[in-house]
């Protein structure tokens, strides 16, 4: 992993979208465990949570086939894709105060999702962020491996043209979080979003010590500027 000096300063933040920018796990989460059910599997939420959050399709569906033998098939996944994208049509909301944080960050920002194209850009554009990011927007089919391997991060600054030193990642999984870290970059762990509120998510994600822990999208340009004098901030 690549050391980021203390006092180095922050030039890109790079914000994941479900959970962080959107308050989409809710939604994605009902769709999932409703086509498993379909499929005639059933899933506690709380375990789905912990199994799937912050991963992308392709390694759901891994996870799926190796710890629970479910394989599902072509039509059950664009069924879920379409229910989705519906859903976020109908209900989805961003988190509150980004809209307000993005208006008044002085770098640069882009954003790194496990979910595929579409569903970011649709999310983004239904809950009025697009203009924010522009083409800024990083998917994890772009890269081999999704998160916790550190490629979408890597690829993400790399388009961008800054260090990995000098960037910021905002997740809100514990799967992004690794995978920030091994990139060697700093991360904030942000527990704002309505699925992130339990006190088991909160203490997985500070069991990996991120740089900065926050529950409210307007406390970030502080913890911005006290990252980038090289403080930690919970």
């Amino acid at each position: 992993m690549a050391a980021s000096g203390p006092a180095a300063s922050i030039g890109l933040v790079i914000f994941d979208c479900d959970g962080v920018l959107v308050d989409s796990e809710p939604l994605a989460l009902r769709i999932l465990l409703q086509t498993l059910s379909n499929a005639g599997t059933v899933l506690l939420p709380e375990e789905a949570h912990e199994a799937f959050l912050g991963r992308s399709l392709a390694s759901v569906c891994e996870i799926l086939r190796r710890d629970y033998g479910v394989a599902l098939a072509d039509e059950a996944l664009e069924r879920m894709r379409r229910d989705l994208h519906t859903a976020i049509r109908r209900e989805l909301k961003p988190v509150p105060g980004v809209a307000e944080v993005l208006a008044t960050l002085r770098c640069a920002a882009c954003v790194a999702s496990s979910s595929q194209v579409e569903r970011i850009r649709l999310s983004l554009q239904v809950t009025g962020l697009q203009d924010f990011f522009g083409e800024a927007v990083f998917s994890a089919t772009m890269v081999t491996k999704g998160k916790p391997a550190p490629d979408l991060f890597l690829h993400a600054a790399e388009r961008m043209h800054v260090a990995p030193q000098h960037c910021m990642v905002v997740e809100d999984s514990p799967a992004g979080v690794s995978a920030a870290l091994q990139a060697g970059m700093r991360v904030v762990a942000f527990t704002g979003a309505s699925h992130a509120r339990q006190t088991s998510h909160r203490r997985r994600l500070a069991a990996l010590n991120p740089h900065g822990m926050l529950d409210d999208m307007l406390g970030l340009p502080g913890l911005l500027e006290g990252l980038g004098r090289g403080r930690k901030v919970s």
